[in-house]
Parts: C-alpha cells; structure tokens; sequence
C-alpha cells in the first residue's frame, strides 16, 4: 500500500513539481527527511543542515517544502512519503534484510536517497548499499550528469566543501533501470557546507557552492522520481 501511494503521488507532481509548489504552497507542503539507521553511527549528525538548505530552496527555486525535516527510520512505511531522504553520519551502519528491503521498495518506487559521508561513513555504507541492490555497483558520475546542471551549473562536478584526505570529491550513483536513485558524496562535506556559518567557520562561498549542489539534488529528486 504504502509503495502504491508514493507511484501515485509522483505521478501527480513529477512533470511539474516546483511549479506545483508555487501555486498551492499555501496549501500543502512537502516534506524531506533525514535516515535513521542502527549500527551506532551518528545518523543525527549536521543538526542545522537541512532546516538551511530548506530555507535556500524556498527562498531560491520558489519551492514550498516545510522548514523543518522529518526523521524516518529505514524499515519504516514513512519512508514512501518523502521524495527526498539525507543519510549522513561518521560510523556504523547496519540496515537488517527488512530495512534493505524497505530501502530496495522506496527507491524503485521512485524515491531518492542522498547519502552524505560526514568522514568515516564510506567502509560501512558500501557494504550496506549491496545488501539493498545486491546486482548494481556505485560508479562515479560524469560531469555532464543532469544533477549537476539543474538551476545550478557545477562543469567540474561535485564541490570540495572540507579537506579530509586532500582527495577530489565524487560524486557517485546507483542507476536502477535507468534511473539515478540514490547520489552518494564522497570526501566532500555538503551536509557541513549546508550547516550555519559559525559551525565550521566555512567562507561563505564554499556554504553557496554547498547550498547550490544541494539544491541541485533537491531539484533532480524532485522531478526525476517517477
């Protein structure tokens, strides 16, 4: 039932969502959520992140999402009512055959996961993600991917938001049928880029490339999700 619902909303707002949004924003708000997953890793992490990426959306593509996220739990039925789900966090993650394939029914569903390693997610998100698409392998994203030119243009890809390791950042995916369904950003730091000024001391530039890239995924989950 619950996957039933999530086809049928897509269906009503993917050919236009952001315009949707405009006209009836007074009357209805979307909401995205942030994963709750076991396994000890801090999936609470970057607490000011989204409520700002939210505010920019709104205030910068004129959409109408609620100011403030949700939480939803892996295995939970929730999870069909949000086009966009952040995963972040520095540790452990372990999602049980039932979260998998709770995870497994959102994205083929047309839901949108956008995992967001926070520095040391990496070794155990991996693992985890071919519990949930055992067939598929994350690959690296081209520069021409249309997630990084929505409202936003990005030629060189993904922005390097922190230094961790001194590596380029990347931007990987996993393409079901055709479909980007879940982005992973990987020694980048959007999440820290997104989060208010006095957290990280970022330069404001590297907050606006941060916000930008965000609100390119926001756009592409939007519209993309079937």
């Amino acid at each position: 039932m619950a996957t039933e619902k999530l086809i049928t909303y897509f269906k009503i707002t993917a050919a236009g969502l952001l315009v949707l949004f405009i006209v009836v924003g007074t009357q209805a708000q979307v909401k995205i959520a942030k994963l709750k997953y076991n396994g000890g890793g801090d999936w609470y992490a970057n607490k000011t992140a989204l409520p700002n990426l939210i505010r920019f959306c709104n205030q910068e593509l004129g959409t109408s999402i609620a100011p403030e996220e949700a939480v939803v739990e892996a295995g939970s039925a929730d999870l069909f009512l949000y086009p966009y789900v952040y995963m972040t966090g520095h540790g452990n993650v372990v999602f049980s055959a039932g979260e998998a394939a709770n995870l497994r029914n959102y994205l083929i569903g047309g839901g949108f996961l956008h995992i967001d390693d926070n520095y040391g997610l990496d070794k155990f998100i991996r693992i985890e993600l071919k519990k949930v698409f055992p067939e598929l392998e994350l690959t690296e994203l081209p520069f021409d991917h249309p997630v990084y030119h929505q409202k936003f243009n990005f030629p060189k890809g993904l922005p390097k938001i922190h230094e961790h390791d001194s590596k380029p950042a990347q931007g990987f995916g996993l393409i079901y049928e055709g479909r980007l369904v879940a982005y992973y950003s990987f020694e980048c730091d959007l999440g820290n880029g997104w989060e208010d000024q006095r957290i990280h001391n970022d330069p404001e530039e590297k907050r606006q490339q941060a916000l930008r890239m965000g609100a390119n995924l926001i756009t592409y989950s939007f519209i993309n999700s079937l």
